[in-house]
């Protein structure tokens, strides 16, 4: 989540939280359905989104031996690990300005997508998840509140949750479960929070100055509008960590970075108890960065000691109030910096709006 979060302007006790509840009983937008008669379409948003030489041509089955990850803005991501297809988070952002990431709901409907992993239930993560669910059938990973607010975003929810713990489960909780030729480990963590400056482990203070442009070149639409509005409440409903294994291949995923420090400390333990990580892909932007700059990030990374680490949150999926990923990059390699040598993994940048669904950025044979 961004330092100022629309959720914060707008409460239900406003003028506007009236028209919140009415929205919020209108179906935006309902996705065409994916099926196994529409291959074409199917194979048309694969090859997109993972690369021509990835996707059969024919069946629009992934190949098994390389794991690819095409990025949606903000912390979605679309992936291709074991032969199946999963999206990280669900979420295109479209609400201050519309077509800056070149992407629809639709567009992530039409992969077909096995699984929707969540990380937590804000609309900058989840607020899509109902309806490619619904269209496309695709099993909903994430807390019981997660699961509940999906639901409810759609006028049929019939399709598969799977409930990874609720609000009671202890942080730190790990759930352990397969998916198709994967396994999955989830982690309850903290969603970033703000703390007061750190004296035993001190990050310069970060804010990068908003950035409107998108919004000229990208106006927002009536349609983005209206199916946001009513998500901008959706609660949290707690925080998971996620990680992926198939063999020769570990990718650990994470949509915000708490303040452990301060709050769950016995959590670095847990996450250094999971197997090795060769592609951390971990949330950076988050409140703390106020007063403690990029320390919990780099925490996470230090916990799990990934040989690569590719930031994500970063990006200007709010503009107006959020900035361009590459203006993380100093503070980033600096944080980096204070790694050991032997916990430091390469950085792969992300920048938008370049890297938005380039699959040969984050491509990796097994």
């Amino acid at each position: 989540m961004c330092n100022i979060h629309p959720r914060v302007l707008i409460g239900r006790h406003t003028a506007l939280g009236g028209a919140f509840d009415a929205l919020a009983q209108i179906e935006a937008g309902r996705l065409e359905a994916s099926t196994e008669r529409d291959g074409e379409r199917t194979v048309v948003a694969r090859r997109r989104f993972f690369g021509a030489d990835i996707v059969d041509a024919q069946t629009a089955a992934v190949r098994a031996d390389r794991v690819v990850l095409s990025w949606v803005g903000c912390t979605t991501f679309a992936l291709a690990i074991g032969g199946s297809v999963f999206l990280l988070d669900a979420w295109v952002p479209r609400f201050t300005s519309s077509g800056y990431v070149p992407a629809t709901a639709q567009d992530l409907a039409d992969l077909r997508p096995e699984a929707i992993f969540i990380g937590h239930g804000h609309f900058d993560h989840a607020g899509d998840a109902g309806r490619i669910a619904q269209a496309c059938g695709a099993v909903v990973h994430g807390t019981a509140e997660h699961c509940a607010a999906i639901r409810a975003q759609v006028s049929d929810p019939s399709f598969p949750t799977s409930e990874l713990g609720d609000a009671e489960t202890l942080i730190g909780a790990r759930h352990e479960f397969t998916v198709g030729d994967v396994a999955v480990t989830a982690v309850r963590h903290l969603h970033s929070a703000p703390t007061a400056p750190d004296r035993s482990d001190p990050a310069s203070p970060f804010f990068p100055a908003p950035d409107i442009r998108p919004i000229m070149r990208h106006p927002p639409t009536l349609d983005g509008v209206l199916q946001n509005l009513p998500r901008l409440r959706d609660p949290e409903g707690g925080v998971l960590l996620y990680q992926f294994r198939v063999p020769g291949f570990t990718l650990t995923w994470h949509d915000s970075a708490g303040p452990l420090t301060e709050k769950a400390p016995h959590v670095f333990d847990v996450l250094a108890g999971l197997a090795p990580t060769d592609v951390q892909i971990g949330a950076v932007q988050g409140y703390n960065q106020i007063t403690n700059g990029l320390r919990d990030p780099r925490r996470y990374i230090e916990s799990l000691g990934p040989n690569l680490f590719v930031p994500s949150h970063h990006d200007n999926w709010l503009p107006g109030l959020t900035s361009p990923a590459a203006r993380y990059d100093t503070s980033l390699r600096t944080e980096l910096a204070r790694l050991t040598p032997a916990r430091r993994p390469e950085l792969r940048t992300m920048h938008d709006p370049a890297d938005y669904l380039s699959p040969q950025r984050l491509t990796f044979s097994l």
